[in-house]
């Protein structure tokens, strides 16, 4: 008879490494391509596509609805992961990023290759089962939001390339349920809604910045920050935000949305005030919570009072 084990001891369920590991492994890769950012982009890509459907006259389907997921997941995950791969020497000797993945060896270069790839092709192989035209711009989108990497190394306007790659997320949204049947007031409602998502993420990747400003000037890395100094840069995100708060406004009203949209709005406002005021403090701190929390309450209110309102006004109804 086997003896009981010691009091205090620690006993070993068979299989609880099997089954932690695995656990432990999407944690790791999750926090390597910082999934919990995908708050950003996707919410204005699932407002996107619930204004789409409301001129459709009824929901996508639930069929759509993944493949739009999936495909915003793989991009982001792409583009994440070419990022951490083009940087990981800047990375390793930057005190701040020096404990991310790839310089501290928890995740291999070829791994990160392979999750880049994957998920690349994960982004082409769902955009083929939506339409013929998310297909075909798949590659150009790939090719878009990887090469904002690569542009910290030549230009100061580095935020202006990952708010186009970031407004490429309602756009492609909005294709994904329209495919080449879209209006041109649809249009001007995606270009409105797209300029104000790169108008938003300039001004927040600006305050981002603020944290690399004495790294980024030593080793010749290029930034608004760099460029013009702590104080000008503020003033130009402080625009930038200014600008996208009327273009919301303006796309509310291309939408024909109401009160609802409009209380959110004030919400929107009232956070990207809060995060300027937050900035100016220059504390990583500080930063990381303006950076991170206030920009995460805007794009979600954003998709709440966008879906309340194509909902309320009966917009859609599910199929």
């Amino acid at each position: 008879m086997p003896e009981a084990p010691a009091q205090g001891s620690k006993v070993k369920v068979p299989g609880s490494g099997f089954l932690c590991h695995p656990l432990s492994s999407i944690r790791k890769w999750g926090s390597f391509v910082r999934f919990s950012h995908t708050v950003f982009a996707l919410p204005f890509a699932l407002a996107a596509m619930a204004v789409a459907a409301r001129e459709n006259r009824g929901w996508p389907g639930w069929r759509t609805f993944g493949l739009i997921l999936a495909a915003m997941v793989c991009a982001r995950t792409c583009a994440m992961a070419f990022n951490r791969i083009v940087d990981r020497k800047y990375d390793a000797l930057n005190p701040r990023t020096a404990g991310r993945h790839l310089p501290a060896g928890t995740v291999s270069l070829g791994g990160a290759v392979t999750l880049c790839v994957l998920s690349g092709l994960g982004l082409v192989v769902a955009s083929y089962f939506l339409n013929p035209l998310c297909f075909y711009l798949s590659p150009v989108a790939l090719g878009v939001i990887c090469f904002y990497s690569l542009t910290k190394r030549f230009t100061p306007y580095t935020h202006v390339y990952l708010g186009v790659a970031l407004a490429l997320a309602p756009v492609g949204a909005w294709l994904a349920v329209k495919g080449t049947n879209v209006s041109l007031w649809e249009v001007l409602q995606m270009t409105v809604l797209a300029v104000a998502v790169v108008l938003w993420l300039v001004g927040f990747d600006i305050i981002y910045a603020l944290q690399d400003y004495e790294f980024d000037r030593k080793h010749g890395l290029h930034s608004l920050v760099v460029e013009w100094g702590p104080k000008n840069a503020l003033q130009a995100a402080f625009l930038a935000h200014l600008i996208m708060c009327g273009l919301l406004l303006g796309f509310g009203l291309l939408a024909r949305f109401r009160i609802v949209y409009l209380v959110g709005w004030m919400l929107i406002v009232a956070c990207l005030v809060l995060e300027h005021w937050v900035a100016r403090r220059r504390s990583l701190n500080w930063i990381n919570i303006a950076f991170f929390r206030l920009n995460a309450v805007v794009s979600t209110v954003f998709l709440i009072i966008t879906v309340a309102e194509v909902v309320f006004r009966g917009g859609f109804r599910l199929r």
